[in-house]
């Protein structure tokens, strides 16, 4: 764990000037002999999960600074039937300025050096989320493949990568066909990926496996394996839809497939847990997993991000206790 940091240091550590992602990940020829073995002892997962909160605290100045730093790694999403594109514009308003000023003036950090890592919306938002945007560095990420359940016809999924990325979308959060993963079809999954890449041109590629739709967490770690030898930039939990989302226990499984996939092409892949990381308490545990499992690099937004929502109010609200030692009601630090 990273030593508790003075405020300065954690401003310089904090400050960033526009979004930049590591080399693209090209992906390498598909090989089932790199399935052989994968399989997962669930009990030892759970056991090693289960220690993340007790092994390891971050406290006082070191909390502020890891929290700041969780702000700076978040996909401020909306991905609801009813948005509108007056709420993605203030959606892009709090991801300009996701603390409050004066939280941020009472804990020593300059105005304007913390925005989110991206804004996450449907391909109909995408223009509107670029011109809110424009200047600030941060990029959009479009849900695409026929989000959430990506039943469209394969066609209709390229074509709808393409038109997010003709409006400016710089990341791609698509879904795999879960059916791929459930029947073991892993030469279909590899390909499908494969033309998702293809279609993102320069745009990153984030593959959302949908982990509680696959069942097993063995089908995750191959699943991971199979998009990440298609070409994915990062892999992705879930699309917070299913009835179950993001888990320590799967994301566990994803960083060491991360961490197999690095020791073997020298590439860094990006992870992201989406849906039910809801607090800055569960927030802290996914960076410490990140930080002991991958290392200090995925602590950035350059490799990690949560997808979130409510997870920003809550982050400001637990920095303004520290700040000034009260908390205040929840509905004070409301997203947009």
């Amino acid at each position: 764990m990273p030593e508790a940091p003075t405020q300065s240091s954690s401003v310089v550590a904090l400050r960033r000037t526009a979004h930049v992602h590591p080399a693209r990940n090209p992906g390498v020829p598909f090989d089932l002999a790199w399935l052989d073995g994968l399989r997962v002892n669930q009990s030892a997962v759970e056991r090693r999960t289960a220690t993340l909160g007790t092994r390891r605290t971050v406290k006082k100045d070191a909390q502020a600074a890891w929290l700041l730093k969780a702000v700076t790694c978040i996909d401020l999403t909306t991905l609801n039937g009813d948005d509108t594109e007056g709420r993605v514009r203030r959606l892009c308003a709090k991801a300009r300025q996701p603390v409050r000023a004066d939280i941020l003036a009472a804990l020593g950090v300059p105005p304007h050096t913390i925005t989110t890592g991206a804004v996450c919306v449907y391909h109909r938002y995408v223009a509107a989320a670029v011109d809110a945007l424009a200047g600030s560095g941060i990029p959009v990420a479009a849900v695409s493949t026929g989000f959430p359940a990506g039943l469209i016809p394969h066609p209709l999924k390229l074509k709808e990568i393409e038109a997010s990325v003709a409006d400016g979308a710089q990341e791609i959060d698509i879904v795999v066909t879960r059916e791929y993963v459930l029947t073991g079809n892993w030469q279909a999954l590899y390909d499908e990926v494969r033309d998702f890449r293809a279609a993102c041109g320069e745009a990153h590629l984030k593959a959302i496996l949908a982990t509680g739709d696959i069942q097993t967490l063995s089908n995750v770690a191959r699943a991971s394996m199979i998009c990440m030898m298609a070409g994915a930039d990062f892999i992705k939990t879930s699309t917070g839809k299913e009835g179950v989302n993001a888990t320590l226990d799967v994301s566990l499984v994803m960083a060491r497939m991360i961490r197999e996939y690095h020791a073997r092409t020298g590439i860094l892949i990006g992870f992201k847990p989406a849906g039910g990381v809801s607090n800055a308490k569960t927030a802290l545990l996914y960076q410490i997993l990140m930080k002991e499992e991958l290392g200090r690099a995925w602590l950035e937004p350059e490799l990690f991000r949560f997808g979130a929502s409510s997870l920003l109010a809550d982050i400001e609200r637990q920095l303004e206790h520290y700040a000034t030692g009260r908390y205040s009601a929840f509905n004070r630090h409301p997203v947009a």
